[in-house]
């Protein structure tokens, strides 16, 4: 537990491997781009097929717009899972680069495992391909490198 500023907890960098693998086990993160030449963050829901992450948009959307079929965008993508209370959990950045799947196919399978969290259509799919992962565990002091990031009980 927390003691007041005791500074019982140290940040654990994590290796890439166990980064993704956190990655895919959280439903949830924020996409990063850049939109008028500032930051732009949207919450999406994902998956992590193949090493590389998913998402869906729409073509109206301010995401949806920003990858065009022919162009590669430079994107992050930040998830975490966070106990306040504890003060224990893990971030995870990724940059890469995101392309709109254009084939009928390969998008469709896509489709059918990721459903929105959102209404409305969400037809475009949109895989980011991790040039950088960068994740970090806030885990207590004493934690062995190879303590578990898992927030909640052990199982």
């Amino acid at each position: 537990m927390y003691q007041n500023g005791t500074g019982d907890r140290r940040l654990r960098e994590l290796p890439e491997t166990e980064a993704l693998r956190l990655l895919a086990e959280v439903p949830f993160g924020r996409v990063v781009f850049t939109r008028h030449a500032l930051p732009a963050i949207r919450p999406v829901n994902h998956v992590v097929v193949d090493g590389r992450i998913v998402i869906r948009s729409s073509p109206g959307t301010i995401l949806g717009s920003h990858v065009a079929p022919a162009e590669a965008v430079v994107v992050a993508y930040e998830a975490d899972e966070l106990d306040g209370h504890e003060r224990l959990g893990w971030s995870v950045i990724v940059t890469g680069v995101a392309r709109l799947v254009t084939d009928p196919e390969e998008a469709a399978l896509l489709r059918g495992m990721l459903t929105p969290w959102v209404a409305g259509e969400m037809e475009q799919v949109i895989r980011i391909q991790p040039e950088i992962v960068n994740g970090f565990a806030l885990v207590p002091a004493d934690a062995r490198d190879g303590a578990r990031t898992k927030i909640g009980p052990a199982g």
